[in-house]
């Protein structure tokens, strides 16, 4: 905590110049992204673990059907196809749990009254926003650095939600085994992350800085990291486009013909 927190304070004295009473809000948000890009080796490890799990989903899902009735074979054929396709079963598994510390540390340090004497513009990095609503409303000046700060995690999620729902669509959540509430699950993921608004709200405007800005790197981050998966779900929201409207192309030729068969008759 000292650490970072001095980082931080050294950050700040850098920006001085540029930012004068804003600096240790861009202090935060500079270190919350050095601090992303120092982890972004395990981003693209945990991407490539969850890659190689999707790719063999499938094969998973047939062992699961062919050998629900005796556990200890299935397990030892999934056993097999994870060595065959030299894939761990805690691949991406781990990666994400290394990088938990850091995120864990760096929102301590600004939800706690470290950062309490700084400012962002009108708003108090040690306020909530309920502080801001007492102090002059919705449209006060620290409202108004609320506002901003909700229609920027609003956009994230909505950028969020939509690819969420794309990658759903094309690879079905395979939670490992049946599970009844797969499908509530699978319409629920989507809108978590609309959650950050929440946390915005109820947390300090530094620790807010924070999670806006690591909430938005996750999101640009994994849409790089994941762009192959979004084409190939666009593919197939394009074949399977292709082929309704080809069916509904025949069922036109279909109706004509008949038609045109009735009316010679």
């Amino acid at each position: 905590m000292s650490v970072f927190a001095s980082l931080v304070e050294r950050l700040a004295d850098l920006l001085q110049p540029l930012f004068a009473t804003t600096a240790t809000a861009a202090a935060i948000v500079l270190f919350t992204m050095l601090v992303r890009l120092a982890v972004h080796p395990l981003s693209r490890a945990a991407a490539r673990g969850q890659k190689a799990r999707t790719r063999i989903a499938p094969q998973l899902a047939a062992l699961r059907k062919k050998h629900a009735k005796n556990p200890d074979r299935l397990r030892k054929a999934t056993l097999e196809l994870h060595a065959k396709e030299k894939v761990s079963p805690f691949a991406g598994i781990l990666p994400s749990l290394l990088q938990a510390p850091a995120f864990f540390l760096m929102y301590h340090l600004f939800s706690g009254d470290r950062m309490a004497g700084h400012t962002l513009f009108a708003a108090p990095l040690g306020d909530h926003w309920a502080d801001a609503l007492s102090r002059g409303g919705v449209f006060g000046p620290a409202g108004q650095v609320y506002l901003v700060l909700f229609a920027i995690v609003t956009a994230v999620a909505v950028f969020t939600y939509r690819r969420t729902k794309r990658q759903l669509a094309a690879q079905p959540l395979d939670l490992g085994q049946p599970t009844p509430g797969a499908g509530a699950i699978a319409k629920v993921m989507p809108l978590l992350s609309f959650a950050t608004l929440i946390t915005v709200a109820v947390v300090p405007l530094a620790a807010a800085l924070y999670v806006v800005t690591s909430t938005t790197w996750s999101a640009v981050e994994r849409a790089f990291l994941f762009r192959d998966q979004g084409d190939q779900g666009e593919q197939e929201a394009g074949k399977a486009a292709g082929k309704e409207a080809g069916k509904e192309t025949g069922k036109e030729v279909g109706k004509k013909a008949s038609g045109a068969v009735a009316t010679r008759a």
